[in-house]
């Protein structure tokens, strides 16, 4: 057991597994994004930063198949910010609000040695997609191309730079696909620790194993950040996956049926 799942273990909640946490008809859901840990100052604009921080977040309400309705901002920011940087960070965080139609309801900010932010989603669903509903046989997919943020983030790395256009910048999200597949689609999860990781989750909370339809190069299977839907169906619904991934302009990639036997993560962590 890696240390984020020993820390997350000492609390036993029904509502803790998911890409958020599911109370009635609400889906409630919060991720970081701090300075020298996601990104570094001088890889993105202020702007860029509150729309990323923004995505990475919204992804855990579309990956449960919700409708973000309301967030609020934690924002801890280094004195040399000016009010220039101030305005261009809370344009980036409206933008993304306004194409979501999320109400941005409060939070908190406070003065800090860099840039972090957390955000909370609070999202409604009728229908939840959750993890924990695979049974053995069932098919599982991707949308989408992998591979592309890590190989972004090498580049950054070796002091590059990337297209403003570029997966680790422009997030994309799956809701169009999701809600159009919602009937179909068994369980589900947004890829962010990479593909190989994420599976870990899934067979391990549905107790289950895989059997890869071909191989997957770790170049693609550990790629982080790339926020694309995993799921999960029943091979009896592959044509109306199919069909709806078309209606929905979504490529999607078939590798893996759940099976009787026992998966092994080969990436390392991403966490600590």
């Amino acid at each position: 057991m890696n240390l984020e799942n020993y820390f997350i273990s000492h609390f036993n909640n029904k509502h803790i597994g998911d890409d958020g946490a599911l109370i009635g008809e609400y889906v409630y859901s919060k991720d970081a994004f701090f300075e020298n840990i996601h990104y570094k100052k001088e890889w993105l604009s202020y702007y860029q930063i509150a729309k990323r921080a923004m995505l990475v977040n919204i992804s855990d309400a579309i990956a449960m198949n919700a409708i973000p309705k309301y967030a609020l901002l934690s924002v801890a920011m280094p004195k040399s910010m000016s009010k220039k940087d101030m305005s261009e960070l809370a344009e980036g965080f409206k933008e993304i609000a306004k194409q979501y139609s999320i109400e941005i309801i409060g939070g908190d900010t406070i003065s800090n040695t860099k840039l972090d932010i957390t955000i909370t989603i609070i999202s409604k669903t009728s229908r939840p997609l959750l993890r924990s509903m695979i049974r053995s046989g069932y098919v599982l997919g991707f949308t989408g191309e992998l591979g592309r943020s890590a190989h972004a983030l090498k580049k950054l790395f070796n002091l590059g730079k990337i297209h403003k256009n570029s997966k680790f910048i422009d997030i994309q999200l799956r809701q169009d696909f999701v809600q159009k597949s919602e009937r179909v689609l068994k369980a589900g999860m947004d890829i962010s620790d990479g593909l190989f990781s994420d599976l870990e989750k899934l067979t391990s909370l549905n107790k289950i194993g895989l059997k890869f339809f071909k191989p997957i190069s770790k170049s693609i299977a550990c790629s982080g950040e790339e926020y694309e839907m995993l799921v999960a169906f029943d091979k009896r619904d592959m044509k109306a996956v199919k069909r709806k991934a078309a209606q929905s302009r979504t490529k999607i990639t078939f590798f893996a049926q759940a099976a009787r036997n026992r998966y092994t993560n080969r990436c390392k962590a991403h966490h600590f």
